[in-house]
């Protein structure tokens, strides 16, 4: 982590974005440098009504460390960021004791384009749609019940509800 700036310290001789890197290591160099070639490219790759999406959410992890999820149609390639076809959507895992909540951006599909696939600990989420196609494999924090499964889709958001098999185990046992 980063060490704390005392009051009054100046930034003198610190390098704009070194807090960046404190706190995200080189996982935030890398979407700076991505970001950087795309702009240098003059956005090449780019078609009339093909929108590049390219996005990242930033979020605390387990261990109290940030954890950095992209999302969007634009990806490293090997000449630079491409440009895909594919969005894959920003999505939000909520673990609960008994359940499991994914939300999903999906903006401008119908609901009926929407294909949602879970395994033991993961959930495919698809859309091939004639204007717009998604796809995101999502792993989970826990395995679920698949039978269980329960999907809204209002306003472009998906939220999926999954029953995990296994309850946490909340109450504590005393350490002598």
């Amino acid at each position: 982590m980063f060490a704390p700036i005392q009051p009054g310290e100046a930034m003198a001789g610190k390098k704009r974005g070194n807090i960046w890197d404190d706190l995200f290591g080189s996982d935030f160099a890398q979407i700076e440098e991505m970001m950087n070639e795309l702009m240098k490219r003059g956005f090449e790759d780019i078609q009339e009504g093909k929108p590049a999406v390219y996005g990242f959410n930033i979020r605390v992890g387990p261990e109290g460390k940030p954890v950095i999820e992209e999302f969007g149609n634009v990806k490293p390639g090997k000449r630079g960021p491409e440009i895909s076809e594919e969005r894959e959507p920003l999505v939000d895992v909520i673990d609960r004791d008994a359940d499991i909540t994914v939300i999903a951006e999906l903006p401008g599909v119908h609901k009926d384009d929407i294909h949602a696939d879970v395994k033991d600990s993961s959930l495919e989420i698809s859309v091939t749609a004639p204007d717009r196609r998604y796809h995101k494999l999502v792993e989970l924090p826990a395995k679920v019940d698949r039978k269980s499964a329960r999907a809204t889709y209002k306003n472009g958001i998906l939220e999926i509800v999954l029953r995990k098999l296994e309850k946490r185990n909340v109450s504590g046992i005393r350490i002598q």
